[in-house]
């Protein structure tokens, strides 16, 4: 039976399985995207998370994509007050999707065009969530580890954008705001800066947060349960690796890895001998690799929402089924002493 937790501040309650939606468009068709959305809201899923700049990978094609499918079934349902719907905004790209408006910016031209652009592909007067896709500066996401200097940077400053979310909220096109793919430092500027303008607070931080990337319990876990901003944990499969599906060398032919093998992240050697170590422990446990890697994820009290995605059915009813899936205290530990020896493989 599927189990709700706060949004934040927001008074909203989500599901605790989200539904991620950056395949549609690309390795999926809208007939089969309809599919997975019938069949999540009738297992009670209400969260469903989607970006400007999908589907994955980015491309001129594909860019909005996924939002037109998802407004397409909203209008064919007419469900979209049993949804959450949450979107993004492009960050400054430095030449990767210059396709978004030659170039994605956060200030208030861009922002004001991207959210107008979202609301008319998904057929929606509001969104319930809108949150900033990445930073508009140098700092540790993507897998980037930390940051020793800082460039002579020209980036929109985070009250800027802050500011401009704030008219989206009292203009009622937006709900509530969040973060994605932030650093402590970052969500604690926004913090401050709502608190010394009066302005909305961000109520999620949507980072990955795997089995092979623990790195968000480095700082921002605490953060995120002493302020009260929710976790939407993405990539909580690392691309499918932590599902077992590669260990054997072969990559099925409809998979991620076999159609774009530039998405290395989760493959790195410690990340496949840590990948081992956990499906041993799933099958000793009785589970499937997938299933001990989303269950870990949602044993978290910081965690408000786990968002899986699959392109197939059986991988979407497992992923879901994995909220009815309680880990043992020992088996929890077990769990910690593989990452002990084996600490976040694949930031």
């Amino acid at each position: 039976m599927m189990r709700y937790r706060p949004l934040g501040d927001s008074g909203i309650q989500v599901s605790l399985i989200a539904l991620g939606t950056m395949t549609w468009g690309e390795q999926n068709s809208q007939a089969e995207a309809f599919e997975q959305l019938d069949y999540a809201l009738s297992q009670g899923v209400n969260l469903i998370d989607t970006a400007e700049l999908y589907a994955i990978p980015p491309s001129a094609e594909t860019y909005g994509k996924t939002e037109t499918i998802i407004g397409n079934w909203l209008k064919r349902s007419g469900r979209r007050g049993d949804v959450v719907l949450a979107s993004k905004v492009a960050g400054n790209s430095e030449g990767w999707v210059d396709h978004i408006r030659g170039g994605p910016r956060l200030n208030r031209a861009q922002m004001t065009e991207a959210l107008h652009g979202s609301l008319k592909r998904l057929q929606t007067d509001w969104l319930d969530l809108y949150q900033i896709h990445w930073p508009a500066r140098e700092a540790n996401y993507f897998g980037k580890l930390g940051v020793s200097e800082l460039a002579d940077e020209e980036v929109e400053s985070i009250e800027e954008t802050l500011g401009v979310l704030n008219d989206f909220v009292r203009d009622g096109l937006v709900r509530h705001i969040g973060i994605s793919n932030e650093t402590p430092w970052g969500l604690m500027q926004y913090l401050c800066l709502a608190e010394k303008h009066g302005w909305p607070r961000v109520v999620s931080i949507q980072n990955p947060y795997n089995l092979l990337n623990r790195s968000f319990e480095i700082g921002l876990a605490e953060m995120s349960l002493r302020e009260r901003v929710g976790l939407l944990a993405y990539s909580p499969l690392g691309f499918g690796v932590l599902s077992g599906k590669y260990l054997h060398g072969d990559a099925p032919p409809d998979s991620r890895l076999a159609l774009f093998p530039d998405y290395q992240r989760y493959t790195t050697p410690a990340g496949v001998e840590a990948t081992r170590r956990y499906a041993a422990l799933a099958r000793e446990a009785g589970l499937s690799p997938a299933q001990l890697a989303l269950a870990f994820i949602n044993s978290r009290a910081f965690v408000s929402a786990n968002i899986i995605g699959a392109t197939r059915m059986d991988q979407l009813r497992e992923n879901i089924a994995s909220v009815d899936v309680e880990l043992s205290s020992d088996l929890l530990e077990a769990i910690d002493a593989v990452h002990a020896e084996i600490s976040n493989p694949c930031p």
